[in-house]
């Protein structure tokens, strides 16, 4: 359905995630992909959306010289706000048990933004969804690490993985914002863009 409104338009996902991608073949989009890498790094005195909206723009900044008339390049960034603190992609197993802990028991956010790059423009969107994990014992934390390897992931965790299946027993707004990418948004901006 997209699709059809599209058809003008070459979709350029610049995600390496394979869950981004496969929300994009489940969307029906056409799109291609391209990677280039950046140093993930954000100013200090940026807070909550402001540093994934930072990390979305700054992700379309390799390719702003290559795009043409008819492309739309799409970036993003997903970070967990926990405590007044962002958190990224663990280093290690202690620094993922460090961060899962921190969770335990508690409420966090996960913020997901998406950068819309044109050749004349730039949009970017975001959303914010809730997600509460029970008390997680130290045994349940380290089985995770151990056979999941969550190191890809901000916040050392996978919603759809079995830390979420037998460790979250709340969740407010977007599912698969907690994914990795809110799809709801990505919809709703790219009908509007094509119109």
């Amino acid at each position: 359905m997209l699709n059809d409104i599209l058809k003008d338009y070459n979709l350029i996902l610049a995600s390496g995630s394979p869950r981004r991608q496969q929300f994009f073949k489940e969307l029906g989009l056409d799109f291609e992909i391209r990677i280039k890498s950046i140093k993930e790094e954000y100013p200090n005195r940026l807070t909550h959306f402001e540093i994934s909206d930072y990390l979305a723009q700054l992700k379309s900044l390799p390719f702003k010289d290559e795009l043409k008339h008819n492309d739309i390049l799409i970036t993003s960034d997903t970070i967990v706000w926990h405590n007044n603190d962002a958190l990224g992609k663990p280093k290690n197993h202690e620094d993922a048990y460090n961060m899962l802990a921190s969770m335990s028991n508690t409420t966090h956010e996960v913020i997901t933004s998406i950068c819309f790059t044109t050749k004349s423009s730039q949009k970017t969107v975001n959303t914010t969804t809730k997600v509460t994990f029970k008390a997680l014992s130290t045994e349940e934390i380290n089985y995770y690490i151990t056979n999941f390897k969550p190191f890809d992931k901000a916040g050392a965790y996978g919603i759809q993985e079995w830390i979420g299946q037998i460790g979250i027993t709340g969740i407010e707004g977007s599912y698969t914002n907690v994914v990795g990418l809110p799809t709801h948004l990505l919809y709703k901006t790219l009908n509007s863009m094509a119109l």
